[in-house]
């Protein structure tokens, strides 16, 4: 039964790729007049739904001016904290275990 689903998906997929591939043509060529008639009746505008009183009398902001680059003379820097401030320690901690381990 199993065998019979998955051919029976194969089948579906195949076809569906086959109609894509075959009505490819078809379906750009309306989309095309589809589009036409959007720009001809200025659906392809975002302002095209209704808005209320209030945005419709606001005015668009205008941008900023803007401000004069001010160089400043002394560099930036950044002091990063050690990763391991007790690396020392560790180290000498492995160090001292080697020691023990050649020893015995």
């Amino acid at each position: 039964m199993f065998r019979l689903t998955q051919i029976l998906r194969n089948l579906f997929i195949r076809l569906e790729g086959l109609f894509s591939v075959l009505f490819k043509g078809l379906f750009s060529f309306v989309s095309n007049i589809l589009r036409f008639f959007a720009g001809l009746f200025g659906f392809t505008q975002s302002e095209y739904f209704l808005e209320t009183d209030e945005a419709q009398t606001m005015k668009k902001a205008s941008p900023p001016e803007p401000a004069a680059n001010v160089h400043n003379a002394t560099p930036e820097t950044f002091v990063t904290p050690r990763r391991r401030p007790n690396s020392k320690k560790i180290d000498d901690y492995y160090i001292n275990m080697a020691r023990e381990v050649n020893k015995n």
